[in-house]
């Protein structure tokens, strides 16, 4: 086991163990634990990382008995071609302003629930949750039907009373308002957290010296919460500039393209553009890396410390006149983001006839039949793909939580050589966008001698690497809380330390451990842009069955019903750590 230690180091006296001395030990011995993690995690996220680097750089992409050393730059030639052009400065203003607006709605959410005294204030807060659990590319989907210029319900509604208000969701504004509205739940989270933990001295002090409510909130609330605005900010940045699902269902009928749809336009083209596409990737990572390294430097010379030791009880910010009509914009929000969407889903996979020229169409006799859902849970097709989900979900959550328990156990347990590159390739995945290594693990293994590509488990071994940084940290969190004093106790009086692991540390973890496997598990169901890479007709999950289902136009009944019911399910999974933490 990866977690064994030598005996003699075990019984030494508690003052001795605090500084062994690492440098007599064998070379052997000081990376038996790190190195076998260090092998795992080079496959799963260095060597497609690397592959993709090579291609960028080379004449031909990486093939089985084919890879090419042919080193140059003519593959960045790419970017002088207008359409690249376009799609670089289309992706920059899509993840700008879409970070700047979820930034607004789930910063001004978290401050409604957390620190004004808006109605129903629990409400508010599953309010700035609930996105999060709607897959974005399945609320893109949605509003593709509510949005559509010609065939949308909300333009066939506004043609029903007589407006002509236009609205197009297939444009940069629709993409923007999208993306904004789930991705929200992030900026929601983060500073939320902030306010509830931030002291209230600093603004007393402003409130005695004369400060008004609304220059509190400027001068001192929102800026002791700048961290994790920031912090949030530069994470929806990222997620929206790599995002391929939703600027594939919302940009690509519209023909507004970005780097992501690009490359995967590349990938699919005859002959296949893999070296440029590989290139784009490249410069993709390194706009992310910079970003981060920004975010860093921006936080690095300044203090945010307003948490202290004292049982003090934050006093409400009064909304006064505008709590009622605030209280309405959390409800609309949660219309638009929510209620609208999954009503729309509803009634295409409803209606009976596919083409839609009036709302009063729905109420005739007829007009609803919702027997799609009874034909899509009867059919061998959803059958499969939901066996094929359930089977890499629930492996790929098993085996994630055990990789990143033994990665934190290596990082903050043991003093093994190595534990820092463990945590540093563990979180490599979160600078790399998801169609990078998308396209980095299906090189991966067409090129290993490994007969993995085709079947579930190259699925399993995807999600595996995608989902290492989450997994590692929600893990790390736990071990972190965990005193070791019973471990080594427990080794003192005679026991080895696998044993005193498994009977003592993971039972103490286990709530944890649960958290990370859901978490996990939630993170396989919604991942779509990574198993586009790697699916086959045998191997579709849940996440493809319904993207191509709303690719091919004849079959759009069933993928709303598919929509509907996938959405049902990850609501439920959603509230099994929230009811995990109240007990």
């Amino acid at each position: 086991m990866a977690i064994m230690t030598t005996g003699p180091e075990t019984q030494l006296p508690a003052a001795e163990r605090s500084a062994p001395k690492r440098s007599t030990l064998p070379l052997r011995k000081r990376w038996l634990t790190s190195g076998p993690l260090l092998v795992v995690l080079a496959v799963l996220i260095l060597l497609p990382a690397a592959l993709v680097l090579l291609a960028a750089f080379s004449t031909s992409v990486p093939r089985p008995g084919n890879i090419s050393f042919d080193l140059t730059w003519a593959n960045f030639h790419i970017f002088t071609v207008p359409e690249v052009q376009g799609a670089f400065v289309n992706s920059l203003v899509l993840a700008v302003c879409a970070t700047v607006l979820a930034c607004l709605i789930g910063g001004g959410l978290a401050f409604l629930a957390a620190r004004s005294d808006i109605p129903l204030p629990k409400f508010v807060y599953l309010i700035g949750l609930m996105p999060l659990f709607l897959p974005s590319y399945v609320g893109a989907l949605a509003w593709s039907i509510l949005g559509s210029p010609v065939a949308g319900l909300v333009n066939i509604a506004q043609r029903d009373i007589g407006w002509s208000i236009p609205f197009d969701i297939y444009s940069l504004p629709g993409m923007i308002f999208v993306f904004a509205m789930y991705y929200s739940p992030y900026t929601f989270l983060l500073v939320h957290g902030a306010m509830s933990l931030m002291s209230p001295d600093l603004e007393e002090a402003a409130r005695v010296h004369g400060a008004t409510p609304r220059r509190i909130l400027s001068r001192v609330s929102f800026p002791l919460a700048l961290p994790a605005l920031i912090g949030s900010a530069i994470l929806t940045f990222t997620l929206v500039f790599e995002n391929f699902p939703v600027a594939q269902v919302l940009g690509t009928p519209g023909g507004v393209d970005t780097l992501p749809t690009f490359i995967f336009r590349l990938l699919n083209a005859t002959p296949s553009r893999g070296n440029e596409s590989a290139a784009i990737a490249v410069v993709l990572v390194a706009i992310v890396v910079l970003v981060t390294w920004l975010q860093n430097r921006a936080l690095r010379k300044r203090s945010f410390t307003t948490v202290t030791g004292k049982g003090v009880r934050q006093k409400k910010f009064a909304l006064g006149k505008a709590r009622i009509p605030v209280f309405l914009l959390t409800l609309a929000f949660f219309g638009l983001s929510i209620v609208l969407p999954i009503l729309a889903l509803l009634v295409a996979a409803g209606q009976t006839s596919p083409y839609l020229t009036s709302m009063s169409q729905l109420t005739k006799s007829g007009g609803l039949d919702f027997s799609s859902f009874g034909e899509v849970l009867g059919s061998s097709g959803f059958r499969a793909a939901a066996f094929n989900s359930a089977v890499v979900g629930v492996v790929a959550a098993v085996a994630g939580t055990v990789l990143a328990f033994l990665c934190a156990y290596v990082v903050y347990r043991s003093k093994a050589s190595g534990r820092t590159l463990v945590e540093t390739v563990s979180m490599m995945p979160l600078a790399i966008p998801a169609v990078v290594l998308g396209m980095g693990l299906l090189w991966t293994w067409l090129v290993l001698p490994v007969p993995l590509y085709g079947t579930l488990a190259v699925l399993v071994v995807a999600f595996l690497a995608v989902q290492a940084p989450q997994g590692f940290r929600g893990v790390a969190s736990s071990i972190m809380a965990t005193d070791r004093d019973l471990e080594d106790s427990a080794v003192m009086l005679g026991a080895n330390r696998t044993t005193a692991v498994t009977r003592i540390t993971v039972p103490l973890m286990r709530v944890g451990l649960l958290s990370t496997f859901l978490l996990l598990l939630m993170l396989a169901m919604r991942e779509l842009t990574v198993p586009l890479f790697l699916y086959t007709s045998q191997t579709e999950i849940l996440s493809i069955a319904i993207y191509d289902a709303f690719e091919n136009g004849g079959a759009l009944r069933q993928a709303a019903a598919m929509s509907v019911i996938y959405t049902a399910f990850m609501f439920i999974l959603s509230y099994i750590p929230r009811r995990l933490a109240r007990q």
